[in-house]
């Protein structure tokens, strides 16, 4: 009976890409676990000699031996829409430029979701893990307090992080948006979020801002996360269903996109029958129309801080500009046609 391929083909050793490339396993190793300690031409004859292989590092192995998997793991709710793209871009540059690679997983809102995947990626050794807000299951905490590995929470702030803690406050946003927007002489609010738990505080600061200045009567709308376009505008139809609000905050900029398609459908002109307000300043926020009125939340901050703090960390030091292990990287209210 003839050989199968798998009596046939034995894994490819890194000695055998020292052997292709004409150099020593050690520099092998080095070129794939600390490329800015390789000479570019060196690196190249190993990364040359890798492809023509087929050599599959086995990185587990070499954190074992290290005691560094050069792994870190980035936890996100979602990737539906694009508003910590500059995040993660920021994260995985200041990361891969150090030779860190990044494995990137979906909580989907859930805590439980955020539980499992905690205990799935411990189990791969990460040298760090960055969490998306600072709700977690109390599992989750302790698991990762014992790990003993570094952890930032982004987007969120926390005066008791597990460890470190990047971002901003969530209820100060619903309180500054509120404010300016009644200095804005806006007197009769509605509010639609999806359920995620960082834009529902927000929301909620900002019905208990106005509630002080005696708008005691918003109408609230919440869908089902993610945020999409569809999301906006069947929020918006249920508000009109019963209300007449002068303007609508929503708690994304998607959102805030999808009421303003709902608004020209119904022919409603925007702002003057019906202004609208986004969170999060992506991309296209500029570039509708009318052009978006929300508030800028610098994420390419927040990545850059997040891997300079985590390789501060990784080589034994704490970062300076995180007193206490903490950084407020703050935000701006964009003022633009839509209110």
């Amino acid at each position: 009976m003839p050989a199968t391929s798998t009596d046939q083909v034995e894994s490819v050793r890194l000695i055998d890409v020292a052997r292709v490339a004409g150099v020593a396993p050690m520099t092998v190793s080095r070129a794939l676990n600390r490329p800015e300690l390789v000479r570019s031409d060196t690196a190249k004859k190993v990364l040359d000699a890798v492809r023509a292989t087929g050599y599959v590092p086995n990185m587990l192995a070499g954190g074992l031996a290290s005691s560094k998997s050069r792994l870190v793991a980035i936890l996100l709710p979602t990737i539906a829409n694009s508003i910590f793209s500059d995040t993660v871009q920021a994260l995985m540059d200041g990361l891969n430029a150090s030779g860190y690679q990044t494995l990137l997983g979906l909580t989907g809102y859930s805590t439980s979701q955020e539980e499992t995947l905690v205990e799935a990626i411990l189990g791969r050794r990460p040298d760090g893990i960055v969490l998306a807000g600072t709700s977690h299951t109390e599992a989750t905490v302790e698991r990762l307090t014992k790990a003993k590995i570094p952890v930032v929470e982004i987007w969120d702030l926390s005066d008791k992080p597990i460890d470190m803690v990047i971002g901003f406050s969530h209820e100060q946003v619903g309180v500054e948006v509120a404010r300016h927007l009644l200095a804005k002489g806006y007197d009769r609010f509605g509010v639609v979020s999806v359920d995620d738990p960082r834009g529902l505080r927000r929301c909620r600061s900002l019905i208990d801002e106005l509630a002080d200045h005696g708008k005691t009567s918003v109408p609230f709308e919440v869908l089902p996360a993610p945020a999409t376009l569809r999301a906006g505008r069947e929020g918006l139809s249920r508000m009109l269903a019963t209300e007449c609000p002068q303007i609508i905050v929503c708690s994304s900029d998607t959102l805030a996109q999808g009421v303003l398609a709902e608004a020209a459908s119904r022919g409603l002109n925007v702002p003057r029958d019906l202004a609208v307000m986004g969170f999060g300043d992506l991309s296209s926020a500029a570039h509708v129309y009318p052009a978006l009125s929300t508030v800028e939340v610098d994420g390419a901050s927040i990545g850059k801080h997040t891997a300079a703090a985590l390789l501060a960390r990784f080589a034994g030091r704490r970062d300076t500009a995180l007193a206490g292990g903490r950084m407020d990287t703050g935000f701006s209210i964009i003022d633009r046609e839509s209110a």
